[in-house]
This record gives C-alpha cells, sequence and structure tokens, in this order.
C-alpha cells in the first residue's frame, strides 16, 4: 500500500470539483446534487441545485435520497455484526435458518428449461450468500432465460411491477426455483443481498431494520437511514426521475408521498431499500475506513472490515464480474469496472481510472456513489435524484471522482 495521506484538500481542487458539479446542474440533466468528500479532519460539502428539475426547494445537506445499490456496502453490516458475535460462521449450510434453501435443484444449463436439473453438489453456505456466489442472481448477461423470466414473474428483485412479497413468502418463491449455478461456482449480482437481510433477521430475532438500527445505525448516529420515510421527514425526500434515455424527457419514476418508500415496506431490502443522506453514509465509511471504531466505540471489529473491504472472489468467480462489467459498458455507462467483490461492495484490484487499488464502495441505480479509500484516507460520495435510466448521473459519478482525485493536497 502506498504512502498514505495525510493532507486534506487543495483549495484550488475544491474550487475546480464545485465547478465540475455545478455544470452537470447548470446543463439542466441535474436537477440538484449533495456530494461530500472528507480526508483527515476535513470535510467539504458541496449543495447544489434543487429537489425538482423544474424548481421546486433547494437541496439540503440533509436531503435524504434512496440509495438503491449503494445500500448493498451498509446493510451487509448486519451480517458482520453476527459473525463477530459467532452466532453465524462463514462455512455453516444455511440450511437451518433458510430451510427454503435446503437441498438445492441446479440447471443443467442456466438457460436452459426450469426442469432440467441436477443436486446441488453442497449445500449453499454463509460465505456464498456474503459473496454474491450462492447459485442465482441478477444476471444481465442472461436476460431472457427461462429462469431470469421467473425471477421477475416472481417478484424476487425490488423496482419492477411485481412488488416484492414478505420475507417468509420471498423465500417460499426463491426456494422453488432452480439454482443458476452451483453454490460457490459464480459471482451474479443482487438476490444474495435480500437473502442475507431474511438471514439476519431470523438468526437475530428482529426485523432486519430493528437489528441494523439497534447494531449500527444508532451507534454511528445514522437518524435518517432506514427502508422508508416517516411522514414528518418526506418532505426532506425529492420525487426520483427516470430520464428517457433517447429524448433526455423527464419521467417522474417514484413520487415522494405516496411512492415506494413513504411507508413501511412488506420487504426490507438489503439489495437496495434504504433511504440516507450524505451525512449518515459518511459516518458509515468513515468507520470501515477507521478499522470498525467510530468515537472511539468498536462497531465491527477490524478483521470484519478487511474482509468486507477486500477482494474475496477466486479467478474463476471473478470472471463472471469481469464479464459483467466489460461486456455491459453500454448499459452500465462504465460502472463497474473495479475488478473485485468483497461481501456487499466493490473493490478495486486494478487501476481503471483515477482511485488507487484498495479503494471499496458501491455505486445505485438511482444516482448515489459512495466510496472509501484507504490509500488516501479519503470518503467520498455523490448523491443525487435521477435514475440510471439515462447516462447523466452516470457520468455525474464519474466526473465527481475524478476531480476528487485531483483535489488531493499531496
Amino acid at each position: 500500500m502506498g504512502q498514505t495521506g495525510t493532507g486534506g484538500f487543495t483549495s484550488q481542487g475544491l474550487s475546480r470539483l464545485h465547478d465540475v458539479l455545478e455544470g452537470h446542474v447548470e446543463s439542466k440533466k441535474i436537477p440538484g446534487l449533495v456530494a461530500l468528500v472528507s480526508r483527515g479532519d476535513e470535510t467539504h460539502v458541496e449543495v447544489l441545485g434543487t429537489t425538482k428539475h423544474d424548481g421546486g426547494a433547494p437541496m439540503s445537506r440533509d436531503t435524504v435520497f434512496r440509495m438503491a445499490s449503494t445500500t448493498k456496502p451498509v446493510a451487509m453490516a448486519g451480517a458482520m455484526v453476527l459473525l463477530d458475535e459467532c452466532r453465524i460462521r462463514l462455512d455453516d449450510a444455511v440450511d437451518e435458518w433458510l430451510p427454503e434453501l435446503a437441498d438445492r435443484e441446479v440447471l443443467k444449463r442456466f438457460d436452459g428449461p426450469l426442469d432440467e436439473t441436477e443436486p446441488a453438489r453442497r449445500p449453499i453456505t454463509v460465505r456464498d450468500l456474503l459473496t454474491s456466489t450462492f447459485g442465482l442472481g441478477m444476471d444481465m448477461t442472461s436476460i431472457g432465460t427461462p429462469v431470469m423470466n421467473e425471477v421477475f414473474a416472481q417478484g424476487l428483485t425490488p423496482n419492477l411491477p411485481t412488488p416484492m412479497p414478505e420475507p417468509d413468502e420471498f423465500m417460499r418463491r426463491l426456494g422453488a426455483l432452480p439454482l443458476m449455478y452451483q453454490p460457490g461456482e459464480q459471482w451474479q449480482y443482487q438476490i444474495s443481498h435480500d437473502v442475507v437481510g431474511v438471514l439476519v433477521s431470523r438468526v437475530s430475532g428482529q426485523s432486519y431494520e430493528d437489528f441494523l438500527r439497534e447494531r449500527i445505525f444508532a451507534p454511528l448516529g445514522m437518524k435518517d437511514t432506514a427502508f422508508h420515510v416517516p411522514a414528518d421527514r418526506i418532505h426532506r425526500l425529492p420525487d426520483l426521475y427516470a430520464p428517457d434515455p433517447q429524448t433526455g424527457e423527464f419521467h417522474v419514476w417514484d413520487e415522494a408521498a405516496g411512492g415506494r418508500w413513504s411507508s413501511p415496506p412488506p420487504f426490507q431490502g438489503g439489495g437496495g431499500g434504504l433511504v440516507s443522506t450524505a451525512d449518515d453514509y459518511h459516518a458509515y465509511f468513515r468507520m470501515l475506513l477507521n478499522g470498525g471504531v467510530h468515537d472511539g466505540e468498536r462497531i465491527l471489529s477490524r478483521q470484519a472490515v478487511h474482509l468486507m473491504t477486500t477482494n474475496r472472489l477466486n479467478p474463476t468467480q471473478l470472471a463472471a464480474r469481469t464479464k459483467l462489467a466489460t461486456d455491459n459498458v453500454h448499459i452500465s455507462f462504465g460502472q463497474g469496472q473495479h475488478g473485485g467483490w468483497g461481501f456487499g461492495m466493490a473493490v478495486r484490484t486494478y487501476v481503471g481510472d483515477y482511485a488507487p487499488v484498495g479503494q471499496f464502495g458501491w455505486d445505485g441505480g438511482s444516482g448515489t456513489s459512495s466510496y472509501a479509500d484507504p490509500v488516501n484516507g479519503l470518503v467520498g460520495l455523490v448523491l443525487t435524484q435521477v435514475g440510471s435510466s439515462a447516462a447523466n448521473s452516470m457520468h455525474l459519478m464519474h466526473d465527481f471522482w475524478t476531480t476528487v482525485y485531483q483535489a488531493l493536497e499531496d
């Protein structure tokens, strides 16, 4: 690892960061944003634009955003608490807590008929769930296969017309499907994170949210982080837009009042269900950077943080992760090209842009990006209310990170 950065940011670099972010807002492609960068004792926040694309209230530092997949690195902490306390073990079979996933059948071909299966070679383990390698997931390279069609039809992924059912029914439906791959064989996105939430809930005997609040959110002072926005705070949640990829026209994908996050959901999704603020997420990523400690209080063991924030995939599993990132550039606008994957987050294993090897974090399809970088002692996040149906929010993220790295004081 290189020299750990102890300086902060240059005033010239921060001025340029402001100008670049302001350019995105002035282009009218991003109505508003909140960005935060911190290094050492120095924290810098940019609050620009408005909550609506045609005006509305100005953005504020405590604006609440839908974190989408940026939920994953934060929600994963629930499982790490249970690991630290020996209430689960990495190589335990999950059958005891998730009997719906016992005695799996596996498709002979991932794109084959649902009834052409063979028995799983071994049970699914906790490790398989935490690394997203348990055998089923949102496979963007396999859309249209019989099993993917069924995943969508059964409401096993969020944000689709078919709503996700409550946890026991979710597990029942999941357990009725064959796996696409043998347990531990291949990395696949999304579904494992929602299963982890059910696992945490069943092991702890609490709802996933209650456990996260008690063990992670409350100790970190993450007072606005939850799976829905209460009525007395809903005015701080902007509508979420999904721009038309062809015309760029803004469509409201989710309204704040009466929308998906305005009441408690039937399923508390560790894959994409959280709402939060810049300061809440900063507290969490700063805790990871500090090896699990926040204000002198230990939240996670240093070893648990190390497991989460370093690559956990072997070369075979990594091949699928790389394929998703590099073959879907036209869909993902270059997101996901980091190399490795830890528990719940991307981990950089090669230099592909301005960030060094070791940077960890993730992005969300609702216009959220949050990473920490142990080499430079850096946390950065940019939050907006524009979904990734078009490239605008992704381009904002790329430009944010490109500019942040130039603003570091050597």
